[in-house]
């Protein structure tokens, strides 16, 4: 699957947006304004006005909506919450070039709230993995301690952890020491 620049980033930050939620990570990760702005940084979001108080539950509801299609059992009712987020959200689409990027179509309005911001661009971006035939990218760790959204874009769909790093090898290694006591071998000194 061929997916721009654009879309990419997107993906990325309505993987960070869903996945900063309290059940995820045990505290919420958008709690004040401080992390509104770090979030902005992080994923370089352009034309975000002024953030305030107001734009913490605004923001939180966007990510609510957003765990939804994560959630979706099927393409409809993933693309009920995406067509509502994204007429709410006023979309309307532009070209622009801004910050050394080439040409490419931002779906918010100029001086758009971040939660108006993200559920245009990130909407859209989750719009196009369903046109393209691919929702079922978006996934949830199989890890049994960890919930944490991520975007499959592996080749053959196989993806089943948020980090192979971290949860994939934990269940690695678990299922191997369990392989080993099964098989009456001692555990190597150090483990």
């Amino acid at each position: 699957m061929l997916i721009n620049h654009d879309t990419r980033c997107a993906l990325d930050c309505v993987v960070d947006l869903v996945n900063s939620a309290p059940q995820i990570e045990g505290r919420d990760g958008l709690d004040d304004v401080a992390d509104l702005r770090a979030f902005v940084e992080r994923h370089d979001v352009s034309d975000v006005a002024t953030l305030d108080r107001d734009d913490i539950a605004a923001v939180h509801a966007v990510r609510e909506r957003f765990a939804q299609v994560f959630a979706a059992p099927d393409d409809p009712s993933a693309v009920s919450v995406l067509n509502e987020m994204i007429a709410e959200a006023g979309t309307t689409p532009r070209l622009t070039d801004h910050d050394g990027y080439d040409w490419h179509v931002h779906y918010f309005s100029p001086g758009a709230s971040l939660a108006t911001h993200v559920a245009a661009d990130c909407g859209m971006a989750i719009a196009f993995l369903v046109l393209a035939g691919e929702r079922e990218r978006l996934r949830r760790c199989d890890a049994p301690t960890c919930r944490r959204a991520f975007v499959d874009l592996s080749r053959n769909r196989s993806r089943r952890y948020c980090d192979s790093r971290t949860c994939g090898n934990r269940l690695h290694v678990a299922a191997y020491r369990a392989r080993r006591r099964e098989a009456g071998e001692a555990e190597p000194l150090g483990s």
